[in-house]
């Protein structure tokens, strides 16, 4: 089994945070898998922007287990539109 570098371990760490929050609020588990799932495409050469999102992602949590929190929003461009 390969050796996980230190941003791996903290983003997996993350994930798992993730899932233990969401699953006290309906509806948050797959989008936060989702999530995920579509950021795992990013290079792994790529350290600054998995960074970035690696940050972002804690600042997320921090809103996700505040108890004031009931859903979730997003900001997209739509499908059609590249």
């Amino acid at each position: 089994m390969a050796r996980h570098s230190k941003l791996q371990l903290q983003v997996l760490a993350l994930y798992r945070d993730f899932l233990r929050a969401g699953r006290a609020k309906p509806g948050f588990v797959p989008r936060i898998r989702d999530e995920f799932r579509e950021n795992a495409r990013i290079k792994k050469t790529d350290v600054m922007h998995i960074e970035y999102l690696y940050r972002r992602g804690q600042r997320q949590l921090e809103q996700l287990r505040d108890t004031n929190t009931k859903q979730l929003g997003s900001f997209s461009k739509p499908k059609d539109q590249s």
